[in-house]
């Protein structure tokens, strides 16, 4: 296991100052935005790097607010455990809540479990659960490793940052900017109002397609869930069948 160490200014807020308006320009506005893009540029690399050899994952996002003795935190143990042991790593916001349970379930399996952390309110320290524990000061560049080395998405009960990160993923898929990857919705308790918004506004306002609401799958099985992502990484070569 890796181990985890807050660098140096972890608490500062690199998201905000980035992307704070120039105006009024201050007098060294010109001499500090050039320095965070040798910043961005280093995070990227240093994730690209730790990541490029993880082989097929999964992202799995959700509130980081839930205990470990809520439901949706042992469903997403059981998920993370079964992709572990299929062979699919997992990835994780680094953090607390459904972010730890995911975390766990793969460290548990003795697969690779990768936290991909940022300091947020809610998640100031990383869960010791991660074989690659990487840190970002900025949130993009944080979304593009959960984005870029995923193969499905699995979204747990959660907040507007896990509503963030489903409609970025969804978006991405819709548009062809990303393979069309399975994205699990778990719990229909949770997310069928969602759903039933999505068919009655944007679908009947013609602001979607009938096939992207295709796009979504909503299972109340962790291990339904777990293997439709096996079965797909397999008919796609992403991992070998099973002898």
């Amino acid at each position: 296991m890796i181990q985890l160490q807050q660098p140096k200014g972890w608490l500062d807020n690199e998201d905000k100052e980035l992307l704070q308006s120039p105006c009024p320009p201050k007098a060294d506005f010109t001499q500090e935005d050039p320095w965070r893009i040798l910043r961005i540029q280093g995070e990227m690399v240093e994730g690209f790097d730790a990541l490029s050899k993880i082989g097929p994952a999964t992202a799995i996002f959700g509130s980081a607010r839930f205990a470990e003795s809520h439901r949706y935190y042992q469903a997403t143990v059981t998920i993370a455990e079964k992709l572990a042991t299929a062979g699919i790593a997992v990835i994780s916001g680094g953090g607390p809540g459904i972010m730890e349970a995911a975390n766990w379930g793969a460290y548990r399996a003795q697969g690779t479990s990768v936290g991909c952390g940022i300091q947020l309110p809610r998640e100031p320290i990383p869960n010791p659960y991660q074989t690659i524990a990487l840190k970002f000061r900025y949130f993009f560049v944080r979304k593009l490793m959960f984005i870029k080395y995923a193969v499905a998405f699995v979204i747990i009960p959660g907040g507007f940052g896990t509503m963030d990160e489903l409609f970025e993923a969804l978006t991405l898929v819709q548009t062809d900017k990303i393979d069309h990857f399975p994205i699990i919705l778990y719990s229909s308790e949770y997310w069928n109002g969602l759903i039933a918004w999505i068919r009655d506004r944007m679908l009947s306002e013609g602001c979607i397609d009938r096939a992207d609401l295709a796009l979504l799958r909503v299972v109340d099985d962790p291990l339904q869930a777990a293997q439709i992502i096996i079965d797909n990484s397999r008919e796609h070569g992403f991992l070998k069948a099973p002898c």
